[in-house]
């Protein structure tokens, strides 16, 4: 599919819709994760979204800026942020940033909307410094009940990551985020339901559309916030994953993929 037209506002969480507690919990989580990268670096963000992280990473970074592919994405973070942060329009796969111009790039639950994923690697080898680090969370697609974005491309799953980034001269760490055999037993329940629905072609395709299946599942909806405060946050790190097998346990994925 082409997505050059798409905001992608329809398939992302933004700033002030009613999401499910583990939507808010994946996002809080990734950015914390992520944050963790950021002290005394240069810093940006690709597909920011409404960017509920930005303020997190801008303080925790020596310089920070972020971009979007979405301009009514961008005009909902520039409500928020105002002149706090600076945000840009880019395509990821071809960054306005100077050759070895940042620490740390970081991309989170959108490596799968990118049309041309070694251009992306291209502009990252470009963009990164020696010993830079690019920073990934990704929904598994190994697991059995996945249900791929509408707009995606193509999903990379534990081994797949380690695949294409192996072809460039890098240090590879995975992560698992979220086990399976850790969440409510009713999400367990319904595991092989969606399973059947995702098969079938009967999954909603939008986030409106999920919202009265995620109402039933993880009980009565709360709200994306505009920022992420540091103060509410409670962190628990990743497991660390092997590198030569897909992981069949966690819904999400981390990866930092350090340039040597």
């Amino acid at each position: 599919m082409d997505t050059a037209g798409l905001d992608f506002v329809e398939v992302t969480e933004v700033a002030g819709d009613p999401v499910s507690s583990e939507q808010l919990e994946r996002v809080t989580h990734r950015y914390v994760w992520a944050s963790k990268f950021c002290p005394d670096k240069d810093v940006a963000e690709i597909a920011c979204g409404t960017g509920p992280g930005l303020g997190l990473l801008n303080r925790e970074s020596k310089t920070f800026e972020a971009a979007d592919f979405s301009q009514p994405m961008l005009e909902k973070a520039r409500a928020h942020y105002g002149d706090r942060i600076r945000l840009a329009q880019i395509d990821a796969q071809d960054m306005p940033y100077e050759d070895a111009s940042k620490d740390v790039l970081i991309i989170l639950e959108a490596i799968y909307y990118l049309q041309d994923l070694k251009k992306f690697i291209d502009e990252c080898r470009r963009v990164l410094r020696p010993g830079g680090t690019l920073l990934l969370a990704t929904a598994n697609k190994d697991l059995p009940d996945f249900n791929p974005s509408p707009f995606s491309h193509r999903y990379l799953g534990a081994s797949e990551l380690v695949a294409e980034f192996s072809a460039i001269r890098s240090e590879i760490e995975l992560f698992g985020y979220l086990a399976v055999d850790e969440i409510s037993g009713l999400q367990r329940s319904l595991r092989p339901i969606k399973r059947l629905a995702v098969n079938l072609g009967l999954m909603p395709r939008t986030m409106r559309g999920k919202r009265l299946l995620k109402r039933l599942v993880f009980g009565p909806p709360v709200r994306m916030p505009a920022e992420i405060i540091g103060a509410d946050i409670v962190y628990n790190e990743p497991t660390a994953l092997p590198l030569d097998k897909p992981d069949r346990r966690h819904k999400v994925i981390y990866c930092a993929i350090k340039l040597q």
